[in-house]
């Protein structure tokens, strides 16, 4: 069962996160506390650096992974503080502006390579730029945009700009991580950075990061303290965090870091016996159950004539759906999916009275999505065709 099913008289929440929580992960949030220089703080940090191996698709030769007690905005912060002055921003909706707007805030000097809402980074004209003129210190890219729900692929982030004369890849990977494959270190991806609330399915509060250990060691001064790269890699790497942590959210990430890695809830949810996908571990199962939903979410729209963004380029992030609702009024479709239990997003910035978005991302099921498209289909006019 899902979290979402389990919260009677509560709407199941579908934003684009923070999402639905499983009750088991909320009861470790509230475990006794301890101190934050203790063996026991000590042990669930160590435990950690595993998992996000995997989740991230690096290992301890190419690439440090660390978490910090902060959002994944910061985190672009934390980066961006990390390199040089002169930023290639690749921009397609509001989160990659995100990135190119807080290098402005630091005073970094930023040139757009802008794409219309809901389609890919351009990366074949971002290319051009890095191969003409000074080269760039670090380029900022958004692989799964949240306000559009486009991918832009990790492994054609690093093909297509491989040859970028030194230039640091800073990658959002917030509605990625946990929801589709990454292998950062395969595609020479330099930083990449997520927060815990959105397809890990955790309470919001922790940032997570991996980071190439070539980036690592040339690490420009940051002039910051809680943002300073080597100061949060170094001590996450020794157990002793620079300050106190957030200890409940510490333990449940390790909790649902250990359960995606076994795999067990995956095999449930998919309906699968234990011996079916026996070669799979339990994250390519996740990323299949997101996968699966993000298709039937497309399948959804094209019978009810919506139009979903970045369908048309082919890519599409595993995890969130922008649907443009065709002149209806968002809000009160919005307010009526919530009476009927089901709360999903209204369109992010130019996108807000236009369009829906659907967070099929975290520990919700297919089944609980069949029920969700029932409801938006009766209220779109029509019942969800059979599968």
């Amino acid at each position: 069962m899902s979290a979402a099913s389990a919260n009677d008289g509560i709407a199941e929440l579908w934003i684009p996160g923070p999402t639905q929580v499983r009750p088991e992960i909320l009861a470790s949030c509230a475990e006794p506390m301890i101190g934050h220089r203790t063996p026991e703080m000590r042990e669930v940090i160590a435990a950690l650096d595993p998992h996000l191996h995997r989740a991230f698709g690096t290992d301890d030769v190419s690439h440090s992974v660390a978490v910090h007690s902060c959002t994944a905005t910061a985190l672009m912060e934390m980066g961006l503080r990390a390199v040089g002055p002169r930023v290639l921003a690749l921009t397609q909706g509001a989160f990659s502006e995100r990135f190119a707007e807080i290098a402005e805030a630091l005073g970094k000097d930023v040139t757009r390579v802008a794409s219309p809402l809901g389609a890919r980074a351009d990366l074949a004209r971002a290319a051009k730029v890095l191969s003409d003129g000074e080269p760039f210190d670090a380029v900022t890219v958004c692989a799964s945009e949240t306000s559009t729900g486009a991918l832009t692929s990790p492994e054609a982030i690093g093909a297509i700009l491989a040859n970028r004369r030194g230039a640091r890849i800073l990658m959002d990977v917030v509605t990625l991580l946990g929801a589709g494959p990454l292998e950062l270190a395969r595609h020479g991806i330099d930083f990449a950075l997520a927060g815990t609330q959105k397809a890990l399915a955790l309470p919001p509060g922790l940032g997570l990061y991996a980071v190439s250990k070539d980036m690592l060691a040339s690490a420009a001064p940051s002039l910051s303290y809680f943002l300073d790269l080597r100061l949060i890699s170094r001590t996450h790497a020794e157990q002793k965090p620079p300050m106190t942590p957030t200890i409940p959210l510490l333990r449940a990430l390790r909790k649902q870091l250990e359960t995606i890695t076994g795999g067990t809830l995956e095999r449930e949810w998919l309906g699968m016996e234990r011996r079916e996908g026996a070669g799979e571990g339990g994250w390519a199962l996740r990323f299949r159950r997101h996968r699966q939903m993000a298709d039937r979410v497309t399948a959804f729209a094209k019978d009810h004539g919506l139009t979903r963004f970045g369908a048309a380029e082919g890519e599409t992030s595993p995890s969130v759906t922008t649907l443009d609702v065709g002149g209806r009024d968002v809000k009160d479709l919005v307010a009526a999916l919530t009476g009927r239990g089901f709360t999903i997003g209204t369109g992010y910035g130019a996108l807000a009275t236009s369009c829906i978005r659907i967070g099929h991302m975290g520990d919700h099921t297919p089944a609980r999505l069949e029920a969700l498209l029932e409801a938006l289909g009766h209220l779109l006019g029509g019942a969800v065709p059979a599968q």
